[in-house]
């Protein structure tokens, strides 16, 4: 049986691989066939039966969406590549063309299996009374409502388009889904060919009365094709199929824009009419239509997938009915910490007690955004300095921003453009902050800043002192009610000194110097870790216990991959929990021997990084050595970022990490798969009424140490939950 608990559990035996050359490229395993291992995780989730009914259709549709921006952008770019000619190869040592034909074949068996979910979720949707009702099934009654809300509620924001010499074929933006009509003039049978756009405005599931406790749809194309006669008058339809296009997305920016805001403004226009990376049609396709359609959109039979179900899996969430909540997850309220509550809700008196870490979204990101909304308000601020990576659309923080800057205070905040898909919503949130008087920038154009920090400067007496954030996610509420991440909260003065320079370098390119608390990306973060994987190195080679826990979503970095390699050899032992991406390959006899790999896929998005060295006392230990990071070990990441590692000191928040976050996440089996040496993935074997812990309840039952009231270091509570 698959042992996921890393914590108790020896390590397994190490698997001899004869046919893999140790120090060959096959040592890595490929950064997009692992995406897709993930992306599989997730959607057998969707089938797994102790995950509440609708929170499995969730699964579904993320999972598709998923794939979705993983076409848009991870495909496009090798497409791109390969179609140049290029034939570097990855890590891995696959070309771009031979990704594009693995990525293919894996990536058609996935869409499949959605539509083999999808219908087992639809026989169980509808023993509850949630029914997706085709044509034929509906009552008379049905097709007098149906009439009135195509009419009031569809029919204003149609555009139905024949194609013929007068009639070009029109422009389908990415995730444009439509069907192609085949007509036929009623009085005298001449052909029209014709596309109808299907507003993404409009639901895709409309709502049909129903009686109590049922809940019945129709999808809009199919309503859409009941009305065809409404939206060509004269005309019978003989034929039909629907398409969806994928376009590249990926952003491509002059290097030397002299307005950086304008540049990503023309760039959004841009990817609106990418290249077409994958045309998606529905099953039984005329040909002729269909031959049209790719011929129009330039479109290669390789880059069409035909599906015998629904297009467009990910619309599947608007099913997930609040109306229904013995279907959803059992509702949890994020907790205020007990610190806080006990400085009646002042921030600041908190965090000057003593250093706070926040789990989100156990403990409420509510207190990032209180923490904000108290120093615009606090007439002893003086400066607030801000980083944002991705926000929501009314983003609280920037409304605290805006208002500090009204109030006269310093307001700086770092506006990361290039965040992709949230590049426009940045570009009105610099606006909106330059409007109210705050300093904007926008960083470095060949980096992104993915750092997450906030720095207020308060009077207090007659000297300054500075207050920081670190957070390992972003200043996004949205995502805070399902992303786990970390939020460190203190008023050490290295650190703001620290958090100062990091603002003067984003500003002023001025590299930092000095730094006390800090390493960053990409200058000090990646040798910093190669050296401590080296200390832990020397440890194992005097006799010390030698160990690393690692915990961050995606792990690819052949150079940090192969330290790690190394460490594992020098038998230092190496425990990592990798959401998703994983390229370095586990328990290879001769090569990875003390390495285990393990990916949690559960209620919450594992979100947070972690960097844990037991620095001579192995782990979990008061004297290890603890990182929080905004930094995947990727590239990206560590050499094309401004990111941020700061090593924990204060013991409480120490103790907090190591024997509660990352014990808990080791310990998991409820919602654990092992990696095993071949880059596959099996899901921890539960036995059936087995008790098996699950992480995620863990936290939800308990509170951080560092958040509550008179928790000290030793107060770390035991691995258990309700079950």
């Amino acid at each position: 049986m698959t042992q996921a608990d890393f914590l108790k559990s020896p390590l397994p035996a190490a698997t001899e691989l004869p046919d893999l050359d140790l120090d060959g490229p096959g040592r890595f395993f490929n950064r997009e066939l692992s995406w897709l291992g993930f992306n599989w995780r997730v959607l057998e989730e969707a089938e797994n039966p102790r995950v509440p009914l609708l929170e499995r259709l969730r699964f579904l549709s993320i999972s598709a969406g998923n794939l979705d921006e993983f076409y848009t952008v991870r495909v496009a770019g090798l497409r791109e590549l390969a179609h140049a000619g290029n034939t570097t190869p990855a890590a891995d040592g696959l070309t771009p063309a031979e990704q594009l034909v693995l990525i293919d074949e894996d990536a058609r068996r996935l869409m499949a299996e959605q539509q083999n979910v999808l219908g087992e979720l639809r026989g169980q949707m509808e023993r509850e009374g949630i029914w997706i009702v085709a044509r034929p099934e509906l009552t008379e009654a049905d097709k007098t409502y149906l009439a009135r809300a195509f009419l009031e509620q569809v029919f204003p924001v149609l555009s139905p388009l024949a194609i013929d010499p007068a009639h070009p074929f029109p422009f389908i933006a990415n995730m444009g889904f439509c069907l192609a009509l085949q007509l036929e003039r009623t009085r005298d049978k001449k052909p029209l060919q014709a596309v109808l756009p299907i507003p993404a405005q409009v639901d895709r599931f409309v709502r049909l009365p129903s009686g109590d406790g049922e809940h019945r749809f129709i999808l809009l194309e199919e309503l859409l094709l009941l009305h065809i006669d409404s939206l060509f008058p004269g005309y019978r339809a003989k034929d039909h199929f629907g398409f969806r296009v994928l376009r590249d997305s990926d952003l491509e920016v002059e290097e030397e824009a002299e307005d950086l805001v304008r540049e990503f403004e023309v760039a959004l226009k841009r990817r609106r009419r990418g290249e077409v990376v994958r045309l998606t049609v529905t099953a039984g396709a005329p040909r002729a239509l269909r031959e049209i359609v790719m011929r129009e959109l330039h479109v290669r039979p390789g880059e069409v997938i035909e599906l015998d179900g629904m297009i467009g899996v990910a619309d599947t969430k608007e099913l997930v009915l609040d109306a229904r909540p013995d279907l959803l997850w059992p509702s949890f309220t994020p907790r205020v910490p007990e610190r806080v509550q006990d400085h009646d809700g002042n921030m600041f008196r908190a965090i000057a007690q003593k250093d706070m870490l926040l789990h989100h979204p156990y403990e409420t990101f509510d207190m990032v955004v209180r923490f904000l909304n108290q120093a615009a308000q606090d007439p002893d601020v003086v400066a607030i300095k801000q980083t944002l990576y991705r926000t929501s659309k009314n983003s609280p923080i920037v409304e605290a921003l805006c208002e500090a800057a009204e109030d006269g205070k310093s307001v700086t905040a770092l506006v990361e453009l290039k965040a992709r898909f949230d590049e426009a919503a940045n570009i009105r949130q610099s606006r909106r902050l330059e409007r109210s008087g705050a300093h904007v920038v926008y960083g470095f154009l060949d980096w992104k800043t993915h750092a997450k920090i906030s720095s207020v400067v308060r009077r207090e007496g007659d000297k300054l002192v500075t207050y920081t954030h670190w957070g390992t996610g972003n200043y996004h509420p949205i995502t805070a009610k399902i992303y786990t991440d970390l939020s460190f909260f203190t008023c050490n003065q290295a650190l703001g000194r620290d958090a100062a320079r990091i603002f003067n370098y984003l500003s002023g390119y001025a590299q930092p110097e000095g730094l006390e608390n800090l390493i960053i990306s990409p200058h000090t973060l990646k040798p910093g870790m190669l050296q401590m994987i080296e200390d832990e190195m020397e440890h194992a080679r005097q006799g010390r216990p030698a160990q690393i826990w690692l915990k961050m979503n995606s792990l690819i970095e052949p150079d940090m991959i192969d330290a790690l390699y190394r460490a594992s050899q020098a038998g230092v032992q190496i425990d990592c929990v990798i959401r998703g991406i994983c390229g370095l390959r586990p328990g290879v006899k001769g090569l990875s021997d003390n390495i285990r790999v393990k990916s949690i896929v559960g209620r919450f998005l594992e979100h947070s990084r972690i960097v844990c060295f037991g620095n001579g006392h192995g782990l979990p230990h008061g004297k290890a050595r603890v990182f929080i990071s905004s930094a995947d070990w990727m590239g990206r990441n560590l050499n094309r970022r401004i990111e941020t590692g700061i090593e924990i000191h204060n013991p409480t928040v120490k103790a907090q990490i190591v024997s509660q976050v990352m014990a808990a996440n080791l310990a998991d089996t409820a919602q654990s798969w092992v990696m095993e040496p071949s880059g596959q993935f099996t899901r921890h074997a539960v036995p059936e009424g087995a008790f098996s812990f699950n992480c995620h309840r863990f936290f939800m039952e308990n509170p951080s140490l560092s958040g509550r009231g008179s928790a000290g270091a030793a107060d770390v509570p035991h691995l258990t939950h309700s079950d």
